[in-house]
Formats: structure tokens, sequence, C-alpha cells
């Protein structure tokens, strides 16, 4: 079998060389190259294409999450795994986000460590069940303040109206339905479409049933 050939980056000469010491004792594994800065980091990994680069999160100018973000658009077939040194929602949330596959705590044990890299290396995740349960519990947090913020500028009236734009009906039906003149539903109409920036009815249905207008009702 292959092996994994690694970057190592950290800003920190003795942190690389603890990581060299302690990798390098993996016959599966062989350290092509390291890098002390953000920018380098992405010359090298562009220059080496390694299977790996195992990354500190923090580094002086371009950051981990930056330079991780330029590695996986410019090489997608390059993985990261992320160190850092303490645990921070919004910080791991960052570094999936700039396509990192792994997500470690510098604290882990050297065979915990390992494992992640053979994992990223297989092209899997190496966040534990609880970081992956927060991440998710984020992901959707955003998803819905998205969806609130859609339609944050129309009044109960004026989503009632929309709902009904977004399955169909015309005027005079939702004129109808909701006990309405004509003239006044129309008048909502023109001030649905102004305030969601669409051009017509047919865009102001399609974005409607993109933002699930129903859960607002």
């Amino acid at each position: 079998m292959a092996k994994l050939r690694l970057l190592l980056v950290d800003d920190h000469e003795v942190v690389r060389i603890g990581l060299r010491a302690l990798l390098a004792r993996n016959p599966d594994f062989e350290i092509v190259d390291e890098a002390a800065t953000g920018q380098e980091a992405v010359r090298k990994a562009l220059l080496h294409r390694p299977d790996v680069v195992v990354m500190d999160i923090r580094l002086g100018g371009m950051s981990g999450i930056e330079a991780c973000r330029e590695i996986t658009r410019a090489a997608p077939n390059v993985k990261v795994i992320m160190l850092t040194s303490y645990s921070d929602d919004d910080t791991l949330f960052e570094a999936v986000a700039a396509g990192a596959s792994g997500y470690v705590l510098k604290q882990i044990g050297s065979d915990d460590l390992i494992r992640a890299i053979e994992a990223v290396g297989r092209g899997e995740s190496s966040l534990d069940p609880a970081t992956t349960a927060r991440m998710f519990a984020r992901m959707r947090e955003m998803a819905r303040r998205r969806e609130e913020s859609a339609f944050s500028q129309l009044t109960e009236q004026e989503l009632r109206i929309l709902a009904h734009l977004a399955e169909g009906r015309t005027n005079r039906e939702i004129a109808e339905a909701l006990m309405l003149s004509e003239g006044t539903v129309r008048n909502y109409v023109s001030s649905i479409l102004s305030k969601l920036h669409v051009n017509n009815r047919a865009e102001a249905a399609a974005y409607a049933a993109a933002h699930n207008i129903r859960d607002y009702l």
C-alpha cells in the first residue's frame, strides 16, 4: 500500500519537530515537507500535492482556515486536518466550511492523531460524533435564521397573501379566501414584490417555495 504523504504546518518550529518525530515513526507515513506560514503552506501544498496537510489553525498572517480554503479550492484531492489548542464551535464551523476534513485538539494522544490522519487519508472525516452533532446543530440554526430573515420585511397579512400566491391563486381567488377586495390584494402583491426584490408573481412564488413559507403561517 502506498504511503500517506504529509505536509506539516505550524508556526512553531518545536511543534513541527515534535510532529515530524512522531509521525515519521509510522511506516505508512511520508513527510514530504514542512511550512511555517499559511502562504508557505498553500505554496508547498500545490507544489507537492500531499495526501494530507496537518495544519495549525492559528498562524501568523494568513490563518490556517484561510490557507485551508485556498488549498482545498485549488487542489480538492488534498485533505486538510486542522490542529487547535482548544475546542471552539465557531472556529470548528469555519474550518469545516473552509474544506477541512478533520479538526483535532493538540492535546489528544499520539495514537488518536495517527488514527485521525489515517481516516482523513481514506477520505473519511475525523470529527468525533459529539463535534459533528454540534456542527449540524449550528448549521440548522443558521438555516433557521436565514429562513426567518427571508420574510422579515413582510407583515402577517402579506405572508398569508404570498402563501396563496405561491399556490398559484389569482388575485380574485386570494381576495375571496381572505375576504378582501381584489384591489387591496393587488396593492399587497405590489408591496410584496417590492420587499422581496422580485419582478413578478412567478418569481415571488418561487422565492416563497424555496424559503418554506408554510413554516411561518
